[in-house]
């Protein structure tokens, strides 16, 4: 039998990772069409502190706690859902309400987990593995053979693009911050990992590939990095946009774009429809799950927090230093 209650992690108000705190609240229901699943981990991503300093408020019906990613038993299940049942383990994309002992979900953004994963590093999937196999693949392009450059290859995201970019046959280039960061990163399986505090990274780009440049360039920086973006990427590269932690309003020239028939383009997932995640859901499924059993990608792990503690895993995120993933855990 279900709890009346659960514990979840609330903002108080907008600002830093202080503001976070433990409190109770019912369990939710499944409507149609969804899951519900006792969080056993929950996945800590930038939207997440981004809509924690008020600056990415959720979609319309959707919890106002945070967490975009979950992964547990499934304990209940709305009508009409077909393809799971209580005590599947699976993980999930989620609009909001992760960091909660209990979330629901919608069943067409609901995966079994692969299997031989734990808790962890199953909730460690859904957000990141969405963005990137949206992003540089369906929206980028990437084929085997292509150069892929990766801003923040030190991220959830970068160590998930190196990986996934690598078992299909293309060539990643990342940037970090420190040698440390670039080690992981060349370990992972990138070409190159251009330590940005010391070396322009558009220099780089021109060597390694022998000025031939990038073919798909993924950027979370913004700011100055457009325009570089723009100069490092090859003809008919493609520029995909998925955050601006350095600003979004920049002053570019678009003739090279123009002359070297160039895409820029970008994208944001929780915005997107069910049904656009739900195909996504099929696809990834499909084509990266094997990779998985294969061993040819497994989620980095940076650090992991208990659900009542999410302030301090808040302090982790904003710091620097960590690689991969900071997850959150209930037990």
């Amino acid at each position: 039998m279900l709890p009346e209650t659960m514990t979840v992690i609330e903002v108080r108000e907008p600002g830093g990772p202080e503001m976070l705190t433990p409190a109770m609240r019912p369990v939710p229901e499944p409507a149609e069409n969804e899951v519900l699943i006792a969080v056993a981990a929950a996945g800590i991503n930038r939207p997440d502190v981004l809509q924690r300093q008020g600056l990415y408020p959720p979609p319309k019906g959707a919890s106002d706690l945070l967490g975009l990613e979950v992964a547990g038993p499934v304990v209940a299940v709305g009508e009409n859902v077909t393809r799971f049942k209580p005590d599947d383990f699976v993980c999930a994309l989620v609009n909001g309400g992760g960091y909660a002992e209990y979330a629901v979900a919608p069943e067409a953004t609901t995966l079994l987990a692969p299997p031989g994963l734990g808790p962890i590093e199953a909730a460690a999937l859904p957000e990141t593995i969405f963005t990137v196999w949206h992003n540089v693949f369906e929206r980028g392009g990437l084929k085997k053979g292509d150069w892929l450059l990766v801003h923040g290859g030190a991220s959830g995201i970068g160590t998930t693009a190196i990986q996934l970019g690598t078992a299909f046959g293309a060539k990643v280039i990342v940037t970090v911050g420190d040698d440390a960061k670039a080690k992981a990163c060349e370990a992972l399986g990138a070409v190159r990992a251009v330590n940005y505090r010391e070396e322009d990274f558009l220099g780089a780009v021109r060597e390694v590939t022998d000025k031939h440049g990038a073919d798909v360039i993924l950027d979370m920086v913004g700011g100055d990095y457009v325009e570089r973006n723009i100069r490092a990427a090859a003809l008919e590269g493609h520029i995909v946009q998925i955050a601006f932690l350095k600003g979004s309003k920049v002053e570019v020239d678009l003739m090279r774009l123009m002359m070297r028939r160039l895409t820029l383009t970008g994208s944001t997932l929780r915005a997107q429809t069910d049904a656009a995640k739900a195909a996504m859901a099929e696809t990834i499924e499909e084509r990266i799950w094997p990779l998985i059993a294969e061993g040819k990608y497994k989620p980095v792990i940076d650090s992991t927090f208990p659900l009542t503690e999410a302030a301090e895993a808040h302090k982790r995120i904003d710091d620097p230093g960590h690689v991969g993933k900071i997850v959150l855990k209930t037990t």
